[in-house]
């Protein structure tokens, strides 16, 4: 019994499998004894609830014919862009999820699903939100299908919503089928094209809410945001946890991440920490210790860290606690004796417990073409700095720091210490830094010392700022600033693309994936101006919003994929019978039905690929 409470409780799918086929069960037992109402069909694990009670309403809007008609004409032209487009994307994404050795976490089948709990990238605690947005979107896409019927004169048999178990994933209008044929071709185009419409004219609508009024009310919450604390760790041990505000360095309050960073670096190994959570605020007794917690491959200390981190206690015999310790005891010198905690190193590589190594920012690369290699330094070949032009380096923050006081075009001498610990000199001219100002040399820079990530806390900052500024929001000090989706809020259209990417931004550099302004989250942001008086409730209409945007243009863009039933296949088809009846063909009717089948199988064998295409491949050993 116990084996099986395990099995259930470490397998969300198959939990959820499960609840399933137990619905379908007692869903078939009331349908075959008639206990449920004539409206209500089940089928396996799906329920269809239908009625006729919506066409009165859906009447009296068509009224005005050409307006409708003039929008789902602007409609299908765009439907059929996305059509060609998402028919390429598939096929481009199939192709890739075949090259790739190793499937990304978006390649993994649960993550197809829009499941709350069982997609890795949507959590739990937004299937309120995620399931509304579902129901809005469904109900507004066939309802414009169904009004398009009333504006072209189709009548309507049935309409309703379809459930899966007890989520809400469909609704449907059923044209008469004899009416449907006997209306144009363009009249029938613009029918399949309303549903597409609507979603995408419904995403404008809530994405112009979320990015204008509400967004526009919530700002950073002052402090440092807590996103994840390190096992193990001085933060650990204190019991800071994620969600928490860290607002005070002893007795220096602190605002921004930035003054946190600076207020903590200026502690000694003992500090105390005010901290702020949603039951109020406290103060913990943080005792410091260094740790190396990442590693760089070949980095001169030799230590590769494969999940817990490895101590470091002194540094040229002078034992240290901080990274504020550890530079004061490198000083200017290019090189220094590290000790550190072999004992320590449960689930850890240490080539010695005692080395002497250079102590600089740790260049991952040389740069092809790069300056650096413009001057023989070895291509794609790791190389510790230790100082520019005269100016000591010791982290890869003092690299950048040398190097954004230096105008592209000037010449520096690049001293550092190449794979075999020899010291080599470089007359480097200083490119433009692609990204900022200042200089650029032609490296990929590891974060921290000598190709080791060095950390004395134990917690890493949650970007709030970041994730409201790719809203439209004003994220304050903790904003964009170098975060590579920067440039994306500049426009309407870069917003849009943002929010998409958000519940993925594990996959594009950022630290953690935003799924909403949910749960623990909500103790990093404030709300301002008029809508402060919904309180809470601010965060939940942005959270509504967000979803609905999100799933509407998703479902958009499915819809278009050339393949039936989908929108995209009959609006295919509709396109194919156009361009056939001009051509000089002897069975048309098998021309289309050539063209329409042939592009769904493609589109069939294009989304099982993206999906099982590399389990395919190593199961029949060709990867």
């Amino acid at each position: 019994m116990n084996a099986l409470t395990d099995l259930f409780a470490g397998n969300t799918l198959l939990l959820v499998l499960t609840g399933v086929l137990a619905y379908s069960a007692a869903a078939m037992w009331l349908r075959d004894r008639g206990v449920l109402p004539e409206a209500v069909r089940v089928s396996g694990p799906v329920l269809t609830l239908r009625t006729l009670r919506g066409r009165a309403f859906l009447n009296r809007i068509a009224a005005p014919r050409r307006f409708w008609r003039a929008v789902a004409n602007l409609g299908l032209g765009g439907a059929l862009v996305a059509m060609v487009a998402s028919f390429v994307l598939i096929l481009s994404s199939a192709l890739s999820a075949i090259r790739t050795v190793q499937p990304s976490a978006i390649q993994q089948p649960q993550n197809f699903l829009i499941i709350p709990g069982v997609n890795d990238f949507l959590p739990l605690s937004v299937a309120p939100e995620i399931v509304a947005g579902l129901g809005i979107a469904m109900v507004i896409h066939e309802g414009a299908h169904g009004l398009l019927c009333r504006v072209e004169g189709i009548d309507i048999e049935s309409m309703g919503l379809v459930f899966f178990a007890l989520l809400p994933v469909g609704a449907f209008v059923e044209p008469d089928e004899e009416a449907t044929q006997e209306a144009s071709r363009g009249a029938r185009a613009r029918m399949f094209a309303a549903g597409v419409t609507a979603n995408t004219l419904l995403t404008v609508v809530v994405f112009a809410l979320l990015f204008g009024p509400v967004v526009g009310a919530i700002a950073p919450a002052p402090g440092f945001a807590v996103g994840e604390v390190t096992p193990e760790s001085p933060a650990a041990a204190a019991n800071i946890t994620h969600g928490d505000r860290l607002v005070a360095v002893g007795d220096t309050p602190v605002d921004t991440p930035d003054e946190f960073e600076t207020a903590l670096a200026a502690a000694g190994e003992t500090v105390q920490i005010t901290a702020e959570d949603g039951d109020g605020t406290r103060t913990v007794t943080v005792t410091r210790e260094l740790h190396v917690i990442g590693s760089a491959g070949g980095n001169p200390l030799g230590v590769t860290i494969e999940s817990d981190p490895v101590g470091i206690t002194a540094v040229n015999g002078a034992p240290v606690s901080t990274e504020r310790e550890f530079l004061d005891a490198v000083g200017d010198a290019e090189r220094a004796t590290v000790t550190v905690d072999a004992d320590g190193a449960a689930n850890a590589t240490v080539a010695s417990e005692t080395a002497e190594i250079p102590i600089g920012a740790y260049a991952l690369g040389v740069q092809e073409g790069g300056p650096l290699n413009a001057e023989g330094a070895p291509l794609g070949e790791p190389l510790t700095i230790v100082s520019i032009d005269g100016d000591r380096v010791r982290t890869n923050d003092e690299l950048s720091t040398v190097l954004a006081d230096r105008e592209p075009g000037t010449t520096v001498e690049v001293v550092g210490y190449d794979t075999a610990d020899e010291r080599v000199t470089y007359d480097v001219e200083l490119d433009p830094h692609p990204n900022r100002e200042g200089g650029f040399i032609g490296v990929t820079v590891f974060p921290g010392s000598s190709g080791l990530a060095l950390d004395d806390f134990g917690a890493s900052q949650y970007p709030a700022g970041t994730y409201l500024e790719l809203l439209g929001g004003d994220g304050g000090e903790g904003g964009t600033g170098g975060v590579a989706l920067g440039n994306l809020t500049g426009s309407p259209l870069g917003l849009v693309f943002a929010s998409l990417i958000l519940p993925l931004g594990s996959l594009f550099g950022l630290p953690f994936n935003f799924a909403g302004f949910t749960g623990v989250l909500t103790n990093f942001y404030v709300v301002e101006g008029p809508l402060a008086v919904l309180g809470g409730g601010t965060f939940l209409l942005a959270n509504l919003l967000f979803w609905t945007g999100w799933i509407n243009i998703q479902l958009a863009l499915f819809n278009c994929l050339p393949a039936f039933p989908l929108d995209g296949g009959r609006i295919l088809r509709m396109v194919a019978e156009a361009v056939i009846s001009r051509v000089p063909v002897s069975d048309r009717h098998a021309a289309v039905r050539t063209i329409t089948v042939s592009s769904g199988l493609v589109m069939l064998a294009g989304l099982i690929m993206m999906i099982f295409g590399n389990q395919i491949l190593s199961a029949l050993g060709l990867i």
